[in-house]
């Protein structure tokens, strides 16, 4: 109801007792309807709640979650241990939850959001468009697959790579719902369900300065594999428990 009427959650309250206008009676129906076929209330809302952001959300795009909060956190504290002028990575960053986070509640640092996928890009420009003001002005939004989207100036100058890759394996079993609504090429990684984060792990020395690192939110299954690669490509290894106290989130840190 509050997404159909347009009122804040505190006006709803008051606005109760008035007579529904047609056009958000007729959204609310349409809502519904869509819900009941499955559709994710995300969704079907068009927003959701992520940190401080109400970010924009439909099928272009995962759904925002709260193990992804906990990625920015952990970001959060990397990018602030490092010296300015400070320059992030997000790669893969779909609605821009992650990018547009550290833009907003971090130290100020220059950001660079990137997608293959353009219909994701477009929905983290609307996002981009909703945060305005200064922490907006550091955000640069471009696509390509990984780091070929950087320009190559950027080599060596990263203080913080960033990312929520796809991680789930062939084979393995997700819910019902995720599976048939979220896009497919933010969700499946490959055989082994690591394949984006060795990509990512391999390229990272070439972009990042030093002192640096990567934070990427990793299948808790994989957890362990995943640190053996990070220490495979010269890094020091640490994961981080998520909400639920399973492992989630890998930091490699540079060595030097």
């Amino acid at each position: 109801m509050e997404a159909a009427s347009g009122c804040a959650a505190a006006e709803l309250w008051g606005a109760l007792s008035d007579p529904a206008p047609e056009r958000a009676r007729r959204r609310l129906a349409e809502m519904v309807e869509r819900r009941g076929k499955g559709e994710p209330l995300q969704y079907v809302a068009g927003s959701w709640g992520f940190r401080r952001l109400d970010l924009m959300v439909d099928r272009r795009v995962l759904i925002p979650r709260p193990e992804t909060e906990v990625v920015v956190e952990v970001a959060l504290r990397e990018l602030a241990a490092l010296d300015a002028p400070r320059c992030v990575v997000d790669l893969g960053t779909g609605s821009g939850a992650i990018a547009l986070s550290l833009a907003a509640e971090g130290p100020p640092a220059s950001v660079w959001a990137t997608d293959v996928s353009a219909d994701a890009l477009a929905v983290a420009s609307a996002n981009l468009a909703g945060l305005g003001g200064s922490a907006a002005a550091r955000v640069r939004i471009v696509e390509g697959s990984w780091y070929d989207a950087l320009p190559a100036e950027l080599t060596g100058q990263v203080g913080l790579i960033v990312s929520n890759p796809p991680y789930v394996a062939d084979g393995d079993e997700i819910e019902v719902d995720v599976e048939r609504w979220e896009p497919g090429i933010a969700l499946w990684a490959g055989p082994s369900g690591l394949e984006p984060t060795e990509t990512i792990l391999a390229g990272a020395g070439a972009w990042l300065r030093r002192p640096g690192a990567v934070v990427i939110e990793v299948a808790h299954e994989r957890a362990r594999q995943s640190a053996a690669l990070a220490e495979r490509h010269g890094f020091a290894a640490e994961v981080l428990p998520d909400l639920a106290g399973r492992s989630r989130v890998l930091v490699a840190r540079t060595n030097s």
